[in-house]
C-alpha cells in the first residue's frame, strides 16, 4: 500500500515537473503476472530523477538499489523504505578503492525479489553524472542477473534509455525508452558464470548505447544537434529527434576526418556562432521568422494565458514564490549539474506540501473544515493553472524576443536564412554520399525530410520498413519507373 501511494504521488510530481514525458518500448516489458523477473538497467544522467521516471512509467513495482548513504536522512529513508529500495554500500563512500564493503545482505534481498518474479532497478554506471557519453558499466547488474538465474529464477534484463531535452530545466521534456529484453542464460560452472557476466555486461552496454546519445564532448553534441535540426522534418516526435541525434553522434567518428565533413562542420560551427552573437536560435530561422507568423503565435499564447489566469490567481501568492525559490536553490545548493533537477524537485515538493498543509490548517482553525476542504481542492487546481500560465508566458517572452530581433536584424536574418538553406542541402548531400551501405533512408532522395535507420531499431520495425520498401518498389515498377536498389535511398 505504501508503495502504491508513493508511486502515485511520484507520478503526479513527474507530470508537474516535466512538460512532456514520452515513453517508448513498453511492449518489451514482461507482464507482472508472467512469472518473469525483470532487472531494469538504465543510464544515470539525472540523479534521483532517473529512478523516479522508471518507477512511474514501467507499470511494475520496482525495488531500486540505492547507495546506503541516502538512508542516513530521516525523510529520505522513510521514502526509500516505502518504495522498497535496497541499500547498497559503495567503496567510494566507504574509504575509496581500499575500503571494504559488505553487500551480502543487499544481494540476498534482491535475489529474493527476483526469485519471486519481481523487478529490480539498477544503474550499472554506478554514479549519476553529466558527461556526454555512458560511463564504463560495472558488472553488478550482470552478476545480479546471473546469480538470480542460478537460483532458479526466470530473469531478463531490460535496458532503459533516459534522454532529457534540458536536464536541469523545470517544465522540460524527457524520453524514456525501454529496449528489448536481454535473456540470461543458465551457467553450470564458475567459469561459465564469469563468462556470462562479461557477455551480459557487453550486451547491456551495446543496448544502452543504442538508446542514448553518446559523443566525446558536449561541443560535438551541440554541433551535431545543429546538423540534426538542419536535416530533420519541421515536426518530429521526441523519439525521432533523439534517434536522429543518436545516429549522427554514433556515425560521426567514422567520417569526421573526411574533408567534406570537416568543411561542413566548420560552416555549421560558424553558422551557430553567428546565431549566438545575434541571440538567435536555429529553431527561429527554421520556423520562418515573420511578423504575421510571430504575431499569430503571440495572440494564441496570450489567449491561453487569459484562459488559465483566473484559475491561477487564487494560489499565485503561494505558487510563484515556491517556483522561484526552487529554481534558485536548485543551482545554488548543489555544485553538481546532474543533481540540479533533483534539488529543484525535492525543494519544490516540500515547499508546496508544507504551504498547503499550513493554509488548510489555518483555515480549519479560523474558518472551519468546510473552507479547509475547499482549499484542499482549489489549491492543486490553481497550482496546475499556474504551471499552464508560466508555460505560455515563457513562450510569449520567446515570441517577443524573436519579434524584436526580427525588427533589429532584418538583413542579417535574411542572409542567415539563405545560409541555413545552403547548409541543409549540404547536410543532405553529405549524408547521401557517406552513409554506410546498410542504412536505409525513410524518404526519397528529392525529399529533404530524411531519417537514416540504424540496426538499433527493433526487428519488427525493420520488417515494417522492408515491407514499405517492397511496396514502394512495386508501385514504381507498376508506374514504369526504375525501382531503387535495396539499401539505397
Amino acid at each position: 500500500m505504501a508503495y502504491r501511494i508513493l508511486a502515485w504521488f511520484l507520478r503526479l510530481a513527474s507530470r508537474v515537473f516535466f512538460r512532456h514525458i514520452e515513453v517508448v518500448g513498453r511492449e518489451h516489458l514482461p507482464a507482472a503476472d508472467s512469472g518473469t523477473a525483470v532487472l531494469f538497467a538504465g543510464n544515470h544522467p539525472n540523479s534521483l530523477i532517473d529512478p523516479l521516471l522508471i518507477i512511474t512509467t514501467c507499470g511494475r513495482k520496482v525495488h531500486f538499489a540505492a547507495k546506503d548513504t541516502l538512508f542516513k536522512h530521516g525523510l529520505m529513508r522513510m521514502v526509500l523504505r516505502g518504495l522498497g529500495a535496497v541499500p547498497v554500500a559503495r567503496r567510494d563512500d566507504h574509504g575509496g578503492a581500499g575500503g571494504k564493503v559488505d553487500n551480502d545482505a543487499a544481494f540476498t534481498a534482491m535475489f529474493d525479489v527476483l526469485g519471486a518474479g519481481g523487478a529490480i532497478g539498477i544503474f550499472p554506471e554506478g554514479l549519476s553524472h553529466d558527461e556526454s557519453q555512458l560511463a564504463r558499466l560495472k558488472t553488478g547488474a550482470a552478476r545480479l542477473a546471473v546469480g538470480a538465474r542460478a537460483r532458479g529464477a526466470k530473469v531478463v534484463i531490460v535496458p532503459c534509455g533516459l534522454t532529457f531535452i534540458h536536464p536541469k530545466r523545470f517544465r522540460s521534456r524527457v524520453l524514456v525508452q525501454y529496449g528489448a529484453p536481454i535473456e540470461v542464460a543458465a551457467a553450470s560452472t564458475g567459469d561459465d558464470e564469469r563468462a556470462e557476466v562479461r557477455s551480459l555486461t557487453e550486451r547491456l552496454e551495446r543496448a544502452l548505447r543504442a538508446l542514448t546519445i553518446n559523443a566525446p564532448d558536449w561541443e560535438t553534441v551541440r554541433a551535431l544537434d545543429v546538423v540534426r535540426r538542419l536535416y530533420q522534418p519541421a515536426e518530429v516526435s521526441i523519439e525521432d529527434r533523439v534517434e536522429l541525434a543518436r545516429r549522427f553522434n554514433t556515425y560521426y567518428p567514422a567520417v569526421e576526418d573526411d574533408p567534406r565533413v570537416i568543411a561542413l562542420m566548420a560552416r555549421v560551427r560558424a553558422y551557430q556562432q553567428e546565431l549566438d552573437e545575434l541571440g538567435l536560435s536555429d529553431r527561429e530561422l527554421a520556423d520562418g521568422l515573420g511578423h504575421l507568423h510571430i504575431g499569430g503565435r503571440l495572440l494564441r499564447h496570450l489567449g491561453l494565458v487569459t484562459f488559465w489566469l483566473p484559475m491561477a490567481l487564487p494560489g499565485a501568492p503561494l505558487h510563484l514564490p515556491t517556483v522561484l525559490f526552487a529554481r534558485v536553490a536548485g543551482h545554488r545548493l548543489t555544485p553538481r549539474k546532474d543533481v540540479v533537477a533533483t534539488t529543484k524537485l525535492v525543494i519544490g515538493l516540500l515547499l508546496v506540501l508544507l504551504s498547503y498543509a499550513a493554509v488548510i490548517a489555518v483555515l480549519a482553525w479560523k474558518a472551519g473544515w468546510g473552507w479547509a476542504a475547499l482549499a484542499a481542492v482549489v489549491l492543486p487546481m490553481s497550482g496546475w493553472a499556474t504551471l499552464r500560465v508560466l508555460d505560455r508566458i515563457r513562450l510569449v517572452r520567446r515570441g517577443l524576443g524573436a519579434l524584436a530581433r526580427l525588427l533589429r536584424y532584418r538583413t542579417e536574418i535574411d542572409r542567415l536564412r539563405a545560409l541555413r538553406g545552403e547548409l541543409a542541402a549540404a547536410v543532405v548531400e553529405v549524408v547521401a554520399t557517406l552513409r554506410p551501405e546498410h542504412l536505409r533512408l525513410l524518404f526519397p532522395p528529392d525529399d529533404p525530410r530524411r531519417v537514416p535507420l540504424l540496426p538499433s531499431r527493433s526487428a519488427e520495425r525493420h520488417a515494417e520498413l522492408d515491407a514499405e520498401f517492397d511496396k514502394d518498389a512495386a508501385e514504381d515498377r507498376a508506374d514504369g519507373a526504375e525501382a531503387p536498389e535495396p539499401g539505397r535511398p
